[in-house]
């Protein structure tokens, strides 16, 4: 399955690696794209729970700096 966060944002290249090695590295996570003003995170619904991967993107966007928009 997949779910996306707008971001409104791009993101410096080291911020977009960051966040893939770090959400990417979450059991259930099959990948974590960001383009566009939007991360977009590709999980295994059987694992890791849409609700908690919407928790950890924001938390790790505002660590890079950067807001999750609604």
């Amino acid at each position: 399955m997949k779910i996306s966060f707008n971001v409104g944002t791009i993101f410096c290249y080291e911020c977009v690696m960051a966040l893939q090695k770090f959400i990417g590295s979450m059991k259930g996570i099959q990948s974590v794209g960001v383009d566009e003003g939007k991360v977009s995170v590709d999980y295994d619904p059987d694992e890791v729970s849409p609700e908690k991967i919407e928790k950890i993107v924001k938390e790790t966007v505002e660590k890079l700096g950067y807001k999750v928009l609604d």
